[in-house]
């Protein structure tokens, strides 16, 4: 049985290593921080990240001159970029000085990790370190086998390519129980929330009977959990281009490949914040829904038809995001889930808050009092920038009250390339704030 389990970590090993050889590379390449002083630098900015013959990466675009702009540039664009900046007196500062290094680091972490024999249970798991997608599988797997009266596994749908679109159901039993939704790895780039995913159904199996907030939610509700939403730019991220964002699906007429799965629902679809360019990593597709991925959790929630909260996590900037992207009209619900703009930290708050005890700010209070993470928290349309087509937004004019984003760690110091020995910390303070967001759920909706 060792044996076994050594050759297995020795395949994984092995394929990994071929892998990195065959992965787009990124030597050189700079994520550069760019901060506007006024509307017209902001305009020129916006202008930038829209031409597509400069290749550039945008990782948090331009909304407003009180955010900064993060977008990578590659190697060959630099002295071009920094050039204009400097011309039009625009301040940046070099965030990753060369991306490359940061991706051999944690390509040797995850080569290292792969050594070690296969988990023989979800106990051995290690939740510290970045995982393939086979090794998720087979984790989702494991969970099912270990825990049969409290978890299955339900196959919603295939993705492009032909891997399952697998959903974790937590369930006590009953039938139409109302149900919590939970998605992580829509953006197949942003690692952190898969691997925040597989910690968060570890979690639910382990507190279940033992811890009593979490036991009442399940007593009443079930939570369903989708760790990997967008399997195949996922894999194309391990084995091809780790910054890569968008599904895998092609585009008629193109040869450009895949969309924005977070651009893609009938939420304002096709309006500003989304691209018509198949090229662009804010594509929306051809019509919305078009990708399987966003399909098949379309047609879940319609035929579930009892979901009371959906939340949908992505990274990074830090930020507990409500409907509506596509839009300024504040959603109806605004008192209650997020009435202005603002931001938490352990020291009290900050500017734009209101005195109301609303659920976006006790769900970021609650998150910050285990590390101190300040997160922000409003509209998505007037916190972070605008979008259409985006996830809650549609779920919430499905008439699921409590729907919001999550922007995981951290502001920018890594982006998407956190290190791993921010996992655990990222996925129990996040977890924090999703039983805040479960309990008032389970407590205003049954």
């Amino acid at each position: 049985m060792y044996l076994l389990a050594s050759m297995k970590g020795l395949l994984v090993f092995t394929a990994l290593l071929v892998a990195a050889f065959s992965k787009e590379t990124f030597e050189g390449d700079q994520v550069l921080r760019i901060t506007a002083k006024d509307e017209v630098q902001l305009d020129l900015l916006k202008e930038l990240t829209e031409m597509e013959h400069l290749q550039l990466d945008v990782w948090r675009g331009p909304t407003d001159v009180s955010s900064p702009v993060d977008i990578r540039v590659p190697f060959i664009r630099l002295q071009t970029i920094k050039s204009f900046l400097e011309a039009e007196h625009i301040e940046y500062s070099v965030m990753i000085s060369d991306l490359q290094v940061m991706l051999d680091e944690e390509q040797q972490q995850m080569l290292s990790a792969a050594r070690s024999a296969a988990p023989r249970s979800s106990d051995n798991f290690d939740y510290s370190n970045y995982h393939t997608i086979a090794e998720i599988y087979a984790f989702q797997d494991m969970l099912v086998a270990e825990f049969p009266n409290l978890v299955s596994k339900i196959v919603i749908g295939q993705s492009y390519e032909g891997r399952p679109l697998t959903v974790l159901k937590f369930s006590t039993g009953g039938t139409n129980k109302p149900g919590i939704w939970l998605d992580t790895g829509i953006h197949s780039r942003e690692w952190v929330t898969q691997a925040s995913g597989t910690w968060f159904a570890k979690k639910i199996v382990t507190d279940y009977g033992r811890e009593a907030s979490l036991t009442a939610i399940l007593d009443k509700m079930d939570i369903f959990l989708e760790i990997m939403t967008n399997p195949d730019g996922f894999a194309y991220t391990q084995t091809s281009n780790r910054m890569w964002r968008k599904t895998r699906k092609p585009n008629s007429g193109s040869t450009c490949v895949g969309t924005d799965p977070n651009r893609n629902w009938d939420a304002g679809f096709g309006g500003p914040g989304a691209s018509a360019s198949p090229c662009s990593e804010t594509y929306r597709g051809p019509s919305a829904n078009s990708e399987s991925e966003v399909k098949s959790i379309v047609d879940f929630v319609r035929s579930h038809g009892n979901l009371k909260a959906f939340v949908s996590i992505h990274s990074y900037s830090q930020m507990l995001l409500y409907p509506y992207g596509y839009t300024k009209t504040p959603c109806k619900d605004q008192n209650e889930l997020c009435p202005a703009p603002g931001i938490v930290t352990t020291r009290g708050y900050l500017s734009l808050i209101l005195p109301q005890d609303t659920l976006a700010k006790k769900a970021i209070t609650d998150l910050a009092s285990l590390y101190g993470t300040s997160y922000r928290y409003g509209s998505i349309i007037n916190t972070i920038y605008q979008a259409s087509g985006g996830t809650v937004d549609w779920t919430y004019n499905q008439g699921i009250k409590y729907s919001y984003t999550f922007e995981l760690r951290d502001t920018g110091r890594y982006g998407f390339i956190l290190p791993a020995n921010q996992i655990l910390p990222t996925a129990k303070e996040t977890w924090m704030a999703l039983m805040t967001i479960m309990t008032h759920t389970k407590d205003n909706t049954i």
